[in-house]
């Protein structure tokens, strides 16, 4: 990005989402969209792109990937990434040629579905997972241990906390839930931290002891893997 004066931002990176309609995916069409995006920033190229489709059905996607592909090579585009592509999409493409730098998933200690095929296929394929939802909204924190479960709008008054609400319906249900925050406060306790902290885990060193406390609980949920399916189903029929 550039700022008024026209000079680069220095250190700023910015990551453009790019979900088209169903419809061409001719290189033109794919052309016009970043083109819209590098006026708006002002910039003459993209530092990352996370390319979403809706239907696997509709194999454009393909067509659209192989567009952006090339528009990297001619320096239009730094990173090439995913947002909530499947395991089996992402070796469907990658065996194109296609080079994928990151996949944008959910993966929290509510949904642990990458850990099932995703994981493996990206680290033997140096593809970076960048993951959302690791707090499910803010749920997974001391604010809602010991809490009624919510249901109203009013309780869950975000597009996002709502989401969220639906995963841990389907991951369990809101008394395992509660389980899940004690041992998790439990945890948090010993290390002097917060319940989040505990959650995103890459900030501790959980000891095995912490780990089974945790695992004691998530291993009583359900296998959302085989409920929902892989990385992204959700948003898809």
């Amino acid at each position: 990005m550039r700022c008024k004066s026209g000079n680069s931002t220095p250190g700023l990176q910015s990551l453009t989402k790019y979900v088209p309609r169903p419809g061409p995916m001719d290189r033109k069409v794919v052309l016009k969209a970043l083109q819209r995006s590098m006026a708006r920033m002002h910039v003459d190229s993209l530092d990352c792109v996370q390319f979403h489709w809706w239907d696997y059905r509709d194999k454009r996607y393909l067509e659209a990937l192989g567009h952006l592909s090339d528009l990297q090579q001619e320096g239009l585009i730094r990173e090439l990434s995913l947002t909530n592509f499947d395991t089996q999409r992402l070796e469907e493409i990658t065996s194109r040629g296609i080079r994928i730098s990151s996949n944008q998933v959910q993966y929290s200690l509510i949904d642990q579905r990458p850990a099932a095929r995703m994981e493996q296929f990206c680290v033997a394929n140096n593809i970076q997972l960048l993951t959302y939802g690791t707090l499910a909204g803010g749920l997974l924190s001391e604010r809602h241990l010991g809490k009624t479960e919510p249901n109203s709008r009013a309780e869950l008054y975000t597009a996002s906390l709502s989401k969220y609400k639906k995963m841990i319906d389907s991951w369990g249900g809101w008394s395992l839930f509660q389980d899940l925050l004690v041992a998790l406060e439990t945890v948090a306790r010993t290390h002097d931290c917060s319940v989040a902290s505990v959650a995103t885990r890459p900030a501790l060193k959980l000891t095995e002891g912490d780990l089974a406390a945790i695992e004691t609980v998530t291993r009583r949920s359900r296998d959302l893997m085989a409920l929902i399916g892989d990385c992204g189903d959700e948003y898809r029929s």
